[in-house]
This record gives structure tokens, sequence and C-alpha cells, in this order.
């Protein structure tokens, strides 16, 4: 039996950093316009081809959104929306955790919180971090603010609920591995760790092997995009063929994340108990 009562669970999400992959690093490199630049391909172009691919195979998913990128973007915000993807929270401004103070880190979960919930009209229900980092303050945050999953976590390749401080929780993690990333194979940039070009047919036969493998396990798979990176026309070809595989299966099922965690968490809690 599969977690979900629509079979295999497949995630498929994207974290649309834009400008902020590079900002949130280092605040100066807003003045290098080359550099700004492969953010906003993200929005000025990979959304909208990615929005298309989604679209074309009955697709639905989670995009992560800083809130700085929310407010930037209201018309790719609404665009995202209307297709039927869920927003979720991916930090204000994508500075890394581990430089924040635990004031600043609060400021960057409230900021991203309410600029999400004033585009979507509801409150996120998913948090990433921005960098694959959590602090010490970091997973308390997000039972403060309510959150249902959080997809952050490298430790397993099904869903589990997270204990806290001792306590037992109804939050569902989603973990994820880097090979179920698309920047260790694609991303490439001066000031970015990882100058990586790789065959798409490459990575699109690594993908399709995880599925394999991790649907006769019964198991599930998350994997990260950004659409600066995947929604290049090459690379975009190498998410096709993993949709495409996805569908000879029959019994994949690709949707949200706040959707996919309601269905799975009654079997969750019944396992945990």
């Amino acid at each position: 039996m599969h977690l979900t009562s629509k079979g295999f669970p497949l995630f498929l999400t994207f974290d649309l950093d834009a400008e902020t992959m590079w900002t949130g690093r280092d605040p100066d490199y807003a003045r290098r316009p080359i550099m700004m630049s492969q953010g906003a391909y993200g929005w000025k172009v990979g959304t909208d081809r990615i929005l298309k691919l989604l679209d074309q195979y009955e697709a639905k998913t989670t995009f992560f959104v800083p809130g700085l990128v929310v407010e930037q973007r209201p018309a790719l915000m609404e665009r995202i929306l209307e297709a039927g993807h869920e927003i979720a929270h991916h930090s204000y401004s994508h500075r890394w955790i581990l430089t924040l103070s635990h004031d600043e880190e609060r400021e960057e979960m409230e900021r991203g919180f309410e600029a999400i919930r004033r585009v979507t009209g509801y409150a996120p229900k998913g948090w990433r971090s921005p960098a694959a980092e959590l602090s010490d303050i970091s997973m308390d945050l997000m039972l403060e603010y309510g959150f249902e999953y959080s997809s952050n976590f490298f430790d397993d390749d099904s869903p589990y609920l997270h204990v806290v401080n001792g306590q037992q929780t109804d939050l569902v993690e989603l973990p994820f591995r880097w090979v179920l990333d698309d920047a260790p194979f694609f991303q490439y940039s001066i000031a970015l760790p990882g100058r990586t070009m790789q065959a798409p047919s490459a990575v699109a036969e690594t993908w399709k092997l995880e599925l394999d493998a991790l649907h006769a396990e019964k198991r599930m798979m998350m994997i990260g995009f950004h659409p600066q990176i995947i929604g290049q026309p090459s690379r975009l070809w190498a998410l096709e063929q993993l949709l495409k595989r996805a569908r000879e299966k029959g019994d994949v099922w690709i949707g949200r994340c706040d959707d996919m965690v309601a269905d799975m968490r009654p079997r969750l809690k019944a396992a945990t108990a």
C-alpha cells in the first residue's frame, strides 16, 4: 500500500529564489547586474515555461518563494495561483540562517509569512530553509507559526512526523537529498559554490532511476528545482523525462505538498501511535 490514497507521492517543488539566491549570500551582489540577471531568468522566463509543462501533464506542485520575491512579482504569483499550485514559505530574503541572530531569523519568518498571506489569502502551510540549514530555534518557529509540513531534512526516503524538544508533533517532514535537486547538476556561477554543467540526459536517467527504486519500495520522492536552472530548455527536457516515466507507472500522484500531506498524515499518525 502506498503512503497516500491516490498512489505513490511524487513531490515536484520549485524554489523561486530569483535574485535572492545571490543577494541572500552577499547584499553587495545587487550591484552586479550580470549576476542578478541569472536570477531574473527564473521569473522572466523559467517559471512560465515550467507552468506550461506542468499544465501539459496536469501536474499540481508547490513553489517555495522568498517573501521578497512574492512582493516584487505579484503578477507571477497570480499566474502560479491561477494554475492551481501552492505557494509555500522560503524565508523573506533568502539570507543564510546560520548568519542570523534569533531576532533576525524571527523577522525573516514573520515577513515572509505575511507576504505570502497577503498575496494568496492563506497562511503558508510549508517551510523550507533558504540554504539547507536550521538554527536552534527553527523547529520551534515552525511549530509556533502553525506549519503543517517541513521539507528540509536529508535523513529518509519516507515522510515522518517530527519530535521536537522530546514531544511528538503533527509536523510532517518531506525529506529529500542533493541527488534530488537540480542545482548540484546544473548550477554554474562565478560566485556561488559549484560550477557544473552535466548533460541533461545523464540527470534525467538519475532521476528516473531514483523514481523506479522509490516507487518499488512504496516510499515517496521529493525533488527540488529552481526555475532559473531547470527552466532553461535543455534542462526542462530532463524534468519532462521524469514526468513521462511517472505517467508510465500509472499510480503516481503528482500533487501540491499541502494536499498530499493532508492525505498522508492520518497514516503517519497511526503508524507513530
